[in-house]
């Protein structure tokens, strides 16, 4: 890192701005100290539209366009509630399903199907009825259990990997490891540790 340049991450960037009368001027600032290669953003400016769960629905046709080739992997099918056809499946299938916010994070506002109750979903339903684009909805994901001390002792509980993946230029770069995500909650599917996850070390193997 050179002597007159600046990593923030986004979290310290809020952190350290005054969201006052002078927001706007600030990120003005801020964008041309980029532009100018005085500052560097991880997660930068305008990066949380991928926070957007409906961007899901999409990947497989951001591939074929951008890449002009078909995906490697399949896309874990995606229901977008504004479409009339989704809608009604997901009314039909909430017991089986998870519902997120297109943009709430850190399992905020979600909806996981076989965990919920007649009430919550009677909730939901609600919800989805009067704000269909503010709703994605997917088949339960089963993750992998990993053994995890919980109260002096070792149980299976539920897990999930997160890659880093750094883009600088056409250089990219997948780091050998990641954040390990783990539901500390028996059954529970959401690892995020808004809700009560916690962290594993990750060991990658040569």
């Amino acid at each position: 890192m050179t002597q007159n340049r600046r990593f923030l991450n986004h979290a310290d960037l809020f952190a350290d701005l005054d969201l006052g009368e002078g927001y706007p001027d600030s990120i003005a600032t801020l964008i041309a100290l980029c532009q100018q290669g005085k500052l560097a953003i991880a997660n930068a400016i305008g990066a949380g539209i991928g926070d957007d769960k409906v961007l899901y629905a999409y990947v497989p046709d951001m591939i074929r366009f951008y890449l002009d080739e078909e995906p490697l992997l399949p896309n874990v099918p995606t229901y977008l509630c504004w479409r009339d056809s989704d809608r009604e499946y997901v009314l039909n299938h909430l017991e089986e399903l998870v519902v997120k916010a297109a943009s709430a994070e850190g399992g905020d506002d979600m909806l996981v199907g076989i965990n919920s109750t007649a009430e919550e979903r009677q909730a939901f339903a609600q919800k989805i009825r009067e704000t269909p684009r503010e709703y994605m909805a997917q088949p339960t994901v089963y993750l992998s259990q990993i053994p995890t001390v919980v109260d002096g002792g070792i149980e299976g509980r539920h897990t999930d990997l997160r890659p880093y993946v750094l883009h600088q230029g056409d250089d990219i770069y997948v780091h050998p490891g990641g954040l390990t995500r783990v539901a500390l909650e028996k059954g529970k599917l959401v690892v995020n540790s808004s809700q009560g996850g916690g962290a594993k070390d990750t060991w990658v193997l040569p």
